[in-house]
C-alpha cells in the first residue's frame, strides 16, 4: 500500500498502524480515514497478523476530525453523510475485526479520536495521555460510537459528564473509571504495548476473535440467548487446531504452540 497519512508495519504476528499527521495532532481527514480502513482490512485478511496495534505519531493519539478539512465544503456538506462514509465504517470495522486490537494511546485522544480508541478491544495509555469528548465545544453531540461505547465502559453519569462538560480526562482518571486497561510511563508505552501484543499474537487467535464476537453480540441479547450463542461458538472453537493443541499441551505439561487456527 502507498500511504501518505499513516504508517503500516507487520512483524512477529503484529500489525502496527500509526496515525501519522503529527503536525495536526493526527487529526483525521478523508485520506487518513480511508488509509486506516485499508490497513485494517489488510491486517484482517493477512493470516500472519494475529494482533493489531493502533497508535499515533508525535504528541497525540488523534485530536479527532480535522475541522479545516471540512470547513470549506459549504452548506451542502452533510455531517451525517460524512459519518456514514467515514467514522461509522471505521468504528464498525474495528469492533467486528476478529483479531485483538490494542490502542496504544500516546497522547490526547479527542473527539472522533477518542471514539476510535474506545472502539479498540484494549487500551494502554501513556501517563501523558488524556481523553476528551470535545464535541459540545462546537455545538455537536458525541459521534464515532462514543454514545454507545462510553456509557458501557464507564456508566451513564460519567459518560454524560464527559460529553457535556468536554473536560480533559487524564490517563489516571480514565484508568480509575475503567476507560483504559493500563497506564504506563510515557517512555515505556512502546515496550509494554509490544509485550501485550506479542502475548496476544502467540495465543489462540480464532478463540480470541470468537470471544470478541460473542461479547459484542451479548450486549443486545438476553441471558438465554447469550448462553445458546456461547454453545454454538464453542463448537467452532472446539473443532480448531488450537483447542486440540491446548488440551494436549495441558496433558503433557508443556506450553501450547498455538497457530491461531
Amino acid at each position: 500500500m502507498a500511504l501518505a497519512t499513516i504508517l503500516y508495519t507487520v512483524g512477529d504476528g503484529v500489525a502496527t498502524i500509526t496515525l501519522n499527521r503529527p503536525d495536526k495532532l493526527n487529526a483525521f481527514n478523508d485520506e487518513m480515514t480511508a488509509e486506516t480502513m485499508a490497513a485494517l482490512q489488510e491486517a484482517g485478511r493477512d493470516k500472519a497478523v494475529r494482533c493489531i496495534v493502533l497508535t499515533g505519531s508525535g504528541r497525540g493519539f488523534s485530536s479527532g476530525q480535522d475541522l479545516a478539512a471540512v470547513a470549506g465544503r459549504g452548506a451542502a456538506f452533510s455531517i451525517a453523510e460524512h459519518l456514514r462514509h467515514g467514522y461509522n465504517r471505521l468504528v464498525l470495522q474495528i469492533v467486528t475485526l476478529e483479531k485483538p486490537v490494542i490502542a496504544a494511546v500516546n497522547g490526547v485522544a479527542a473527539g472522533a479520536g477518542c471514539g476510535i480508541a474506545l472502539a479498540c478491544d484494549l487500551r494502554i495509555a501513556s501517563d501523558r495521555a488524556s481523553f476528551v469528548q470535545a464535541f459540545s465545544r462546537v455545538g455537536l453531540i458525541p459521534d464515532s460510537g462514543s454514545t454507545w461505547l462510553l456509557p458501557r465502559l464507564i456508566g451513564y453519569g460519567r459518560a454524560y459528564e464527559m460529553a457535556v462538560m468536554a473536560d480533559r480526562v487524564p490517563a489516571g482518571t480514565a484508568h480509575a473509571w475503567g476507560m483504559v486497561n493500563a497506564v504506563v510511563p510515557h517512555d515505556q508505552l512502546p515496550e509494554v504495548t509490544a509485550a501485550w501484543a506479542q502475548r496476544l499474537a502467540s495465543g489462540p487467535t480464532l478463540a480470541f476473535g470468537l470471544t470478541k464476537r460473542a461479547m459484542n453480540k451479548a450486549l443486545s441479547m438476553t441471558l438465554a440467548e447469550a448462553l445458546e450463542y456461547e454453545a454454538l461458538l464453542q463448537d467452532v472453537a472446539g473443532a480448531s487446531h488450537d483447542n486440540k493443541e491446548g488440551v494436549m499441551a495441558f496433558l503433557e505439561k508443556r506450553p501450547p504452540a498455538f497457530r491461531g487456527e
